[in-house]
């Protein structure tokens, strides 16, 4: 029996045909089908009977989806330091930003506070800050430190919790990426490694940032991470 399918439809694309997977257990495919997309007498999408699906078939139609699903030609700015199918990465220089407090310890509070040179990574795989203690545009060899935030974990993930991120991972994106993260209110460090070097801690560290105790971004609490910033782009903090 035919099934009747919900589509959405653009200017340049319409549903044309259906692939069914069938095998002994989720993820355990042996055996596809492909049917052809018409259209009921009220003008909406019908799947049709299905016809076996050999191997070059299969192959072939994946192939054109995956030609399709490749990131566009984008203009790459000077901040951009890598662009993959699955990731963007780029750099945010050393300056002065506006954070924002909410929790116990320090209160609800904002200020302009120095901050240190910045690496950001948007992926499937989440989203990533890292520290830098230098100045210049990065390159592969230079080494990443722990974020001296709150809000984020281990290999430099952040928690997103109700911050509103782009959906997209693309050049384009990238000022929304920021956004959702300088724009957010840090609550609490998150548990794992130490993120900030200081005698009294990390409350400690940005009550001291919040009073404008430090007129440049103190360098001395940055912590190395022993990765460098072509361990982030070959995906290695994935594995």
């Amino acid at each position: 029996m035919a099934e009747i399918l919900t589509a959405s439809r653009s200017h340049d694309v319409a549903l044309q045909g259906a692939i069914l997977l069938y095998g002994a257990r989720p993820e355990q495919f042996s055996y596809a089908t492909a049917h052809v997309i018409q259209q009921d007498v009220g003008g909406r999408p019908v799947m049709g009977p299905g016809t076996p699906l050999n191997r070059q078939a299969l192959i072939y139609a994946v192939r054109q989806v995956a030609k399709e699903a490749l990131p566009k030609g984008e203009f790459l700015t000077p901040n951009v330091l890598s662009v993959s199918p699955t990731a963007v990465t780029w750099w945010c220089p050393a300056g002065e930003r506006r954070v924002f407090f909410d929790c116990k310890e320090l209160g609800k509070r904002s200020a302009v506070v120095p901050h240190p040179a910045l690496v950001f990574q948007a992926s499937h795989a989440g989203f990533r800050v890292f520290a830098l203690d230098g100045e210049d545009r990065p390159v592969p060899t230079t080494v990443l430190h722990e974020p001296p935030y709150f809000n984020t974990w281990d290999q430099g993930k952040i928690c997103i919790g109700s911050a509103q991120v782009p959906k997209q991972i693309d050049v384009a994106s990238i000022t929304g990426w920021e956004e959702s993260f300088f724009n957010s209110a840090f609550t609490h460090p998150n548990v794992g490694g130490q993120r900030v070097n200081y005698e009294r801690g990390a409350y400690a560290f940005w009550k001291d940032m919040l009073e404008g105790k430090f007129r440049n971004y103190p360098k001395t609490v940055l912590i190395s991470m022993n990765l460098t910033l072509a361990d982030l782009i070959a995906g290695k903090l994935d594995h």
